[in-house]
């Protein structure tokens, strides 16, 4: 027979009061004294005893086994669920948007506490889940309740040229066909809609009034087309925003900066940002053989990369495989920048400008309490942060532009705002494609490489064993 263990008021009391205090300290950073209603629970749980919290350990065998399973696991999951909302989350690359600065395969400390956590706006959720099940292949979280956006003071701000985890801005809407999942609902819209206007006028010989209604029409020719063909995209559905995809991207504007890009280099406020050590663009390489498998690994070319060039007839390189490419004169004929340029696909999507990615802007990024006059040449622009990232209602009548039912000539911006982009330059779905990160998207701050594994290679020679420990913050 098991021994019952001796209550001991000093020992307890000391638990008690630990706890307690660590807790209230919890309770003012979060500044949620509804966690006050938690602390009779606490004292019962050392001082009085009153509920029997471990009914299960004086039970049978079998129900003994099994609840100490369960409890163990609960505890877990709410550990886990508590830990990753608050403090940090791991995160893995799985793209190439950053290569080479960051790899796919690359598994991130991601800290949470460098920017302050966010209270969870979806509270109900899996632990350990973004937003669906594996397996049964259903949401892991409730809708209900729903709390308004708040974030807890952090060690700082996100700074320029972070590397920066956030929810996906533009992932508020997908289709929920599994093959349809990741693309960008809105590009499919517009793409759609395109290709059921086959004689579309030129924008630029429309009014502005007229070219807003004139994309407008395009969209919802595509959003119909999405919604009516339920069989091939399934029915759309919708994500709140701490549930939305995980991105991780290089912040390359900040709140109140007026961002253009000029043959490739951003410049903020007319100076010209440091591009990161290993940025990549687009090359067409004319080959004289295969390039050897020892140049390869030298050069960190992937097999993703000369699929590229196989399928594409170009590949990513950094100015160092560029430089060490032409330098070998037995192997290439020739390396150019890929020049290609598509101004369809770029934001705002609504108000085509002909920019493209290699050439973009001016575009002034909203800073929480600045006010920007509205016209009709840039309320594209800003049409997503006013209407969907603030939840204000916008229309556009006669020429006008009003906000609430009140015609606006100006809007004063709620949130900060950020301008995300890969390393990668000519292969990441970024800010030029879907537009501004707002505030309470961002996620965390990634610290350091706990892991990182070679996608082309399989078992130990597949670890990068040089990138464990590697800091983020180095990577520039």
């Amino acid at each position: 027979m098991e021994k019952k263990k001796e209550f001991n008021p000093v020992k307890q009391w000391a638990k008690f009061i630990v706890v307690l205090v660590l807790y209230l300290l919890f309770l003012y950073w979060v500044k949620s004294w509804w966690g006050l209603l938690v602390v009779p629970f606490i004292f019962d749980v050392y001082i009085t005893k009153k509920i029997k919290w471990q009914w299960w350990k004086e039970a049978e065998r079998p129900v003994k086994f099994v609840m100490s399973w369960v409890d163990a696991l609960v505890f877990a999951l709410v550990a886990v669920y508590f830990i990753n909302q608050f403090f940090f989350q791991n995160y893995v690359i799985p793209s190439s948007s950053l290569e080479k600065s960051l790899l796919t395969g690359d598994y991130l400390f991601v800290s949470k506490v460098s920017y302050g956590p966010r209270i969870p706006q979806t509270p109900l959720t899996m632990p350990l889940t973004q937003h669906t099940l594996p397996v049964v292949e259903c949401k892991s979280y409730l809708d209900w309740p729903h709390w308004d956006y708040r974030r807890v003071k952090g060690l700082g701000t996100v700074q320029l040229n972070d590397i920066v985890v956030f929810n996906f801005p533009a992932g508020d809407s997908l289709c929920s066909a599994p093959q349809y999942q990741a693309y960008d609902y809105y590009q499919m819209c517009y793409g759609i809609g395109y290709q059921l206007y086959p004689n579309r006028p030129d924008p630029d010989s429309l009014t502005a009034e007229t070219r807003i209604k004139y994309f407008e029409a395009i969209y919802e020719a595509g959003r119909q087309a999405i919604r009516q063909n339920p069989a091939e995209y399934g029915e759309v559905i919708t994500r709140p925003a701490d549930r939305r995809e995980n991105y991780v991207k290089r912040c390359v504007g900040l709140p109140g900066q007026t961002l253009q890009i000029k043959d490739r280099i951003v410049y903020l406020d007319g100076k010209a940002n440091k591009e990161p050590e290993n940025v990549q663009y687009s090359y067409r390489v004319k080959l004289k053989q295969a390039i050897p498998e020892e140049v390869m690994d030298d050069l960190g070319i992937s097999m993703e990369d000369l699929t590229s060039l196989n399928t594409l007839g170009y590949m990513p390189l950094t100015k160092h495989a560029v430089a060490s490419l032409q330098a070998r004169t037995d192997v290439v004929e020739s390396v150019t920048i890929n020049t290609d340029a598509n101004d369809l696909e770029i934001y705002p999507l609504n108000g085509n400008k002909h920019w493209t990615r290699d050439n973009y802007g001016p575009i002034w990024i909203p800073k929480k309490g600045e006010k920007i006059q509205l016209t009709l040449d840039n309320i594209a622009i800003y049409e997503r942060p006013i209407k969907v990232y603030e939840g204000n209602d916008l229309q556009i009548r006669d020429g006008k532009i009003f906000i609430n039912g009140q015609e606006a000539k100006e809007y004063t911006f709620k949130m900060d705002y950020y301008w995300m982009q890969g390393d990668n330059r000519h292969n990441s779905a970024d800010s030029r494609y879907w537009g501004f990160v707002p505030e309470d998207h961002i996620v965390g701050k990634p610290i350091f490489i706990w892991w990182s594994s070679d996608p082309d290679r399989h078992g130990l020679g597949g670890i990068r064993w040089s990138r464990l420990g590697r800091i983020v913050d180095n990577i520039k």
